[in-house]
């Protein structure tokens, strides 16, 4: 028995060992806000006490759309389509809750309520009455369920890689990339709000990326560095749990706005015929394909993403 003891005692100080040795540490949150705030973040403050990171770009008198990114991810990841778009549309973009320089949500409510709490702020803070709202993967999900809440809100709805769509009995079984993988299984999700290796980060990006070229060293740390700001990694493991309510996927015949959906050929995350799904249901939508084109169409082909929200929006307005 005391052998058993020992051995237990051993392997106890061992695991123990390994989880120091592994564990990755949260980043420092005010090198972050100055090394991804910059003169353009704001904040605005939630009823709640959440304080939501956004950026209010472009051109003031223009018309307004509001961009709303996916898991794991933060604003920055539409700052090339602001810069290719801001001389003729107002952009504001902003963290959603648990990710970025906005950090957790007080009551880790990670619903599409909770969600919107973050938007409603923001459309507040900058006094915009009627705007586009575009979302890429979960923040697509979040874009149209907001669509069928508030529809007098908006002018158009643009859909970059959502998530959401109802099943299709032949739709292709999509390929999480490897973090959302992890957290996903209970000791995963424990895991990952400790130990993230940078390499993690580096081949989710691979995995969501048609070409691995793009996948640069500074893409890589922002997106691992923002991840690793106290509370973010908690809040993606919650993110995995949360009820997407499928049901609300029924109701996309309801919706009315004129809607973009836009989509990389190449896309193993979301598989393409979501897309299909997407356009088959939504009465007044238009479906475009990136070729060679994988989940993240906004950083991987800027320019032809730009050109297609510009073109849509131009009909739109």
């Amino acid at each position: 028995m005391r052998k058993i003891t020992i051995s237990l005692w051993a392997i106890v100080v061992l695991v123990s060992a390994a989880f120091l040795v592994l564990r990755t540490p949260d980043s420092n949150p005010a090198e972050m806000q100055t090394k991804y705030g910059g003169v353009d973040s704001k904040f605005a403050d939630t009823v709640g006490g959440m304080s939501v990171h956004y950026r209010d770009q472009g051109c003031r008198d223009c018309p307004a759309v509001v961009l709303i990114h996916g898991s794991n991810s933060s604003l920055h990841t539409f700052e090339p389509l602001v810069r290719i778009l801001e001389a003729k549309y107002r952009l504001i973009s902003y963290d959603q809750p648990g990710h970025g320089l906005t950090g957790p949500h007080p009551l880790d409510d990670y619903s599409a309520q909770g969600m919107f709490e973050a938007i409603d702020t923001v459309v507040d803070a900058t006094g915009i009455e009627k705007f586009a709202i575009a979302g890429h993967s979960m923040g697509g999900w979040i874009a149209w369920r907001y669509a069928l809440e508030k529809p007098n809100y908006l002018s158009a709805l643009v859909l970059i890689s959502s998530s959401g769509a109802p099943p299709s009995p032949h739709s292709e079984k999509p390929r999480p990339y490897i973090g959302a993988r992890i957290v996903r299984n209970p000791i995963g999700r424990f895991l990952a709000q400790h130990i993230t290796p940078r390499y993690l980060v580096e081949q989710s990006l691979f995995d969501s990326i048609s070409n691995d070229a793009q996948v640069t060293e500074k893409m890589v740390d922002r997106y691992w560095e923002i991840l690793r700001l106290p509370g973010n990694r908690r809040a993606a493991g919650l993110l995995a749990l949360v009820d997407r309510e499928p049901e609300y996927g029924q109701q996309l015949s309801e919706l009315s706005l004129p809607t973009l959906v836009l989509w990389g050929e190449e896309d193993l995350v979301v598989p393409l015929d979501n897309a299909t799904t997407f356009s088959d249901l939504i009465p007044r939508s238009d479906l475009q394909v990136f070729k060679g084109v994988g989940h993240v169409a906004m950083e991987e082909v800027p320019d032809h993403t730009a050109a297609a929200i510009d073109k849509f929006l131009s009909k739109a307005q």
